[in-house]
Order: C-alpha cells, then sequence, then structure tokens
C-alpha cells in the first residue's frame, strides 16, 4: 500500500487527484491532505480517505477544522508551518498543487524526506528550478511533471537522448480572451477572465491562462525541468486543447501527446509511473474531432510571454521575481484595483527594478534568498500599483 499526501487537496487538482485514488482505495494510505480556506471539503475529505492530518492554511480557521474533524482520528493543524510539518511525514509519493510561491517549501520538504514529487505547482520550478532538482537528486526522491503540457513533453521523450531534441513546442488555449480584438483588452473584468474555454480550473489559473502568464511560467518551467536551451522552447495557441505538447528530434520527426482536456491524465501518468494505469477519462473521437488548429502566439497580445524569454536570460532569482510580481499583480487585478493589461505592465517593471538595485540576477538560488526575493517583489509590485494610480 502507497502512502501518498496531497498538498492543495481542495483545489481542482487535488480533487481530481482525490477522484482517481476512491477507485482503488486498497492501493493507497492518505497520509496528509492541505487546503485553504474550504476547511469543509478539507475536513469531510480526511474524513472519507482517514487521513492521518488535515492542514489548512489559514490559522484562523483551525477552529472550524477541529470541530468538523472532531470523532475522528484525523489530528487538525493550521499555518504554513504545519504544512511543511506535513510534509515532514513519510510518504512514498505527494501530490504538490498548492498554488503560488506557497508550495515551494513543502516540495522541498517532501523531497528532502525521499518522496516521488508529483509537481503541479509550475511555481516551485519557475522560482527554484535547480534547487528542486538538486534537493530530489541528494536525498533520492524524485520529481514528474503534472502540469499537462510538460506530462506531455515528459512522455514524448521516454526512451530518447536529449542531445537529440531540436525544439520542444507547448500549446495554449489561449483563454477567455483569445478571440477578443486587442484594443478591448483593457476593460476586460476578473470575471470575464475567469470563464475557460475548454478547462476546468480554479480562478487564479483561469486568469494566469487569459493573460498568458500561466504559460509563460510553463516556458520556464520547460526550460527548469528538462534542462532545454530557451531558443528550443516553442508556444503556439491551440485552441481545442487536444494536443499537449510536441517534442521534434534532429531527424524532423514531431512527438505529438493528444488528450481531452482532462487533469487526470497526467496525474494518473504520474501517479502510476512508471507502469500507465487505466484512467476514467474521454477516449477522443479522431473523426468527431475533425480537425485541430494552431496559431501563432502573439508577444503584443501576450507581453508575459516575452517577459518569460527575459527572465530565462537574466537567470539567477529572476524566476522568484517574475513570479512573486505576478502573483501580486493577479491579486491586484482580482481586486479590481488593476486593470487586465496592466499585470504585464506592472510585472515587467518589477523586473527592471529590481534588476537595477540589487544582484537578484546573481544571487544563489537557497530557500531563503527564493523567498526574500519574493517578499522584495511583491512589495515592489505593491508601491508601482500606487504609483500607476
Amino acid at each position: 500500500m502507497r502512502r501518498i499526501s496531497i498538498f492543495g487537496a481542495t483545489g481542482s487538482i487535488g480533487q481530481s487527484t482525490l477522484d482517481l485514488i476512491s477507485r482503488d482505495r486498497e492501493s493507497y494510505h492518505v497520509v496528509a491532505l492541505t487546503g485553504g480556506k474550504n476547511v469543509a471539503q478539507l475536513a469531510k475529505d480526511a474524513r472519507k480517505f482517514g487521513a492521518e492530518y488535515a492542514v489548512t492554511a489559514d490559522p484562523a480557521l483551525l477552529p472550524e477544522l477541529r470541530a468538523r474533524l472532531a470523532g475522528s482520528s484525523v489530528e487538525a493543524a493550521a499555518g504554513p508551518e504545519a504544512i511543511i510539518e506535513a510534509a515532514s511525514h513519510q510518504a512514498d509519493w505527494v501530490m504538490s498543487a498548492i498554488v503560488g510561491s506557497a508550495g515551494l517549501a513543502p516540495g522541498l520538504r517532501a523531497l528532502e524526506k525521499g518522496a516521488t514529487l508529483a509537481l503541479a505547482n509550475k511555481e516551485s520550478m519557475v522560482c527554484a528550478g535547480p534547487l528542486v532538482l538538486h534537493t530530489a537528486q541528494a536525498h533520492g526522491g524524485r520529481v514528474l511533471p503534472v502540469d499537462s503540457e510538460h506530462s506531455a513533453v515528459f512522455q514524448a521523450l521516454i526512451g530518447e537522448e536529449m542531445s537529440r531534441v531540436e525544439r520542444v513546442i507547448i500549446t495554449a488555449s489561449g483563454g477567455a480572451f483569445r478571440d477578443w480584438p486587442i484594443e478591448k483588452l483593457a476593460g476586460a473584468t476578473p470575471e470575464q477572465a475567469a470563464t475557460h474555454p475548454n478547462w476546468d480550473m480554479g480562478q487564479r489559473i483561469t486568469i494566469d491562462s487569459a493573460s498568458m502568464f500561466n504559460k509563460a511560467l510553463e516556458v520556464i518551467e520547460t526550460k527548469e525541468f528538462f534542462g532545454l536551451d530557451p531558443e528550443k522552447i516553442e508556444v503556439v495557441v491551440h485552441p481545442e486543447s487536444m494536443m499537449h505538447a510536441l517534442v521534434g528530434f534532429c531527424d524532423g520527426a514531431l512527438m505529438a501527446h493528444l488528450g481531452p482536456p482532462d487533469m487526470r491524465h497526467a496525474i494518473g501518468f504520474a501517479l502510476h509511473h512508471p507502469q500507465r494505469g487505466a484512467l476514467p477519462v474521454e477516449r477522443l473521437d479522431l473523426v468527431k474531432l475533425s480537425q485541430l488548429t494552431f496559431r501563432p502566439a502573439c508577444e503584443t497580445r501576450w507581453p508575459a510571454l516575452r517577459l518569460a524569454r527575459e527572465v530565462m536570460a537574466a537567470g539567477g532569482l529572476s524566476g522568484a521575481v517574475f513570479n512573486a510580481a505576478k502573483e501580486q499583480a493577479l491579486d491586484d487585478f482580482i481586486a479590481k484595483r488593476i486593470g487586465f493589461q496592466d499585470m504585464a505592465v506592472i510585472v515587467e517593471r518589477v523586473l527592471e527594478r529590481l534588476a537595477a538595485e540589487s544582484a537578484v540576477t546573481s544571487a544563489e538560488i537557497t530557500l531563503d534568498n527564493v523567498l526574500a526575493a519574493d517578499h522584495l517583489a511583491r512589495e515592489t509590485a505593491r508601491d508601482l500599483r500606487l504609483q500607476h494610480h
């Protein structure tokens, strides 16, 4: 029986993971589940799956979590330190699905314990890719990608030599505004940005899809995870979201990964790896699908993609700065303090200011340095937002 923990259990990735586990309960023992403010769901799942620990990120919600778990054997805890502590409990396989840079520390702790880390938290690789991979190697852990694009690349590379890879193409749906006139984007609202044409995801990642910041993070993650030169990574808009990534080889061949827009595919691949397990996902009907279309990813419409290139060129802690500035700008857009297009403007200004004022690009990538850069970038983004308005 495999011991598993799920960090970010109440979000869409966590719920999809629990759905897969519920179909084969005898094979898994749930060690820890963590969540944010949805303690009702967290407590319900902790009871259902007999978890040892349930942790909410919000200390103010601990009394409610304890009340909901009363009479069960589940131990309740709260706060960021409690989440890291939960990652210290031995597990064979850990789903890292906490949104944002908050997912980095618990993921590192799980790797230090030698776990296989199923990584849906792309921010970990963006902020500290070398640190994540080194930690895994040093402690006998393993990192498996769960983003649909990186899972697709990973699968296309099985049995192949990286030296033979000529290019990697990751696809983007284009999000809520892919067909909007560019001049209309300035007036886009958070509610409009949070409606995805293909995927059923949380509010933040859906808005990130509309701004293409999600894809920008994935470009950086592709570089870090697979050790690719940035020039070899391409992005195309693929409205159907059926082809998740392609790998091009030196002989001109392209290996493509197709599947329905269902995150249980990538989650299931990581859960069953190195085998393939049967999954309850839709089977594609190619005749019904009829056509796949592709468009260029315009960096004028989506400046986040250009900024990702600049971050990869700068190196160091630029990824941590980029991600933190993006998270703060996203907070401000959701709160309607800034407009949709202001997010990229603020992120670019944060990158420029911190590159000019400090040794961000040359600093060693440690957890403390990443967290310090994260804090500084958020503060700078808030300052710039006030100046912007």
